[in-house]
């Protein structure tokens, strides 16, 4: 079985590679940049762009059984070529915002960007298993400049309460859908194990790293002022609408346990793995 692996490259992408290997799957990586991949020795690693379907040739796809979709711009193309090719099994990497649950999710950047590639697969064949996670705990990444520095992090509604999920609770979910047909035609909604307010976010951070992390709550509309230049509109109107309403109703915790078996991992962990994204050099 070998499985075709997009955005192998990305945060959830090198771990499923490596999950799927421990697995004893074979794996082929599809990146724009195959010099710059830097995968184990034992993916075969194929150069393609997945907007662009001069791209996708015979040797992208021959011997493929499944592939892992990630959310890029222009998807599309690929899964043309792909089901052209003969593939017809997909994991999709899609977002918890394409359930529209919510009314805040409802023309929000990630739900009709989501949305649409969901489509992209569900239009072209019936083999397929959709994963939704709800927010990524490496979002938190963006205090991480401030973290360093020791500037305080500046930030809205620190009594909201998200349910971050670990980049490898992810793709180990995809993995085990990859492996197995036992979520077809499912559509798995995933979250962290916890919700946790902003506040106990930061405080489980710095608990991690051994360090008093200052941390001063402002406005949204200081928020929108302070970083408008980094956050595109419609991006800034579905974080902010996230925030404020999850003060009152916080995440409800969905377990990636349903998938793996196992239980997801804290916070705290995550914290651990990405020491290094916190720490000053």
């Amino acid at each position: 079985m070998t499985i075709l692996v997009t955005g192998a490259t990305g945060a959830v992408g090198r771990h499923l590679v490596t999950t799927l290997l421990a697995r004893g799957a074979a794996v082929r990586a599809l990146t724009r940049k195959p010099d710059d991949a830097d995968l184990p020795a034992r993916v075969e690693v194929v150069a393609g762009d997945l907007a662009d379907a001069a791209t996708l040739g015979p040797e992208v796809f021959d011997g493929v059984d499944r592939a892992f979709v990630f959310p890029a711009q222009g998807v599309d193309a690929f899964v043309t070529a792909a089901t052209a090719h003969g593939v017809h099994r997909f994991t999709v990497l899609s977002s918890l915002a394409a359930a529209k649950e919510f009314q805040r999710d409802h023309g929000s950047a990630s739900q009709l960007h989501h949305t649409a590639v969901e489509a992209a697969v569900t239009d072209r064949t019936d083999a397929w298993t959709i994963l939704r996670p709800g927010t990524f705990a490496n979002n938190l990444l963006s205090w991480a400049w401030q973290i360093r520095s020791g500037a305080p992090i500046r930030a809205p509604y620190l009594a909201s309460a998200q349910a971050p999920i670990h980049e490898y609770d992810v793709a180990e979910a995809a993995a085990e859908t990859l492996l197995s047909d036992n979520h077809l035609g499912e559509a798995i909604p995933l979250t962290g194990p916890k919700a946790l307010t902003r506040s106990e976010q930061v405080a489980i951070i710095g608990e991690t790293l051994g360090l008093e992390i200052p941390l001063v709550e402002i406005t949204p509309e200081e928020f929108r002022t302070e970083t408008a230049q980094f956050i595109p509109e419609p991006v800034m109107k579905m974080l902010l609408d996230y925030w404020h309403d999850t003060l009152t109703v916080p995440d409800v915790p969905r377990p990636v346990t349903v998938v793996t078996g196992r239980p997801g991992r804290p916070l705290a962990e995550w914290a651990a793995d990405h020491r290094a994204d916190f720490e000053a050099t």
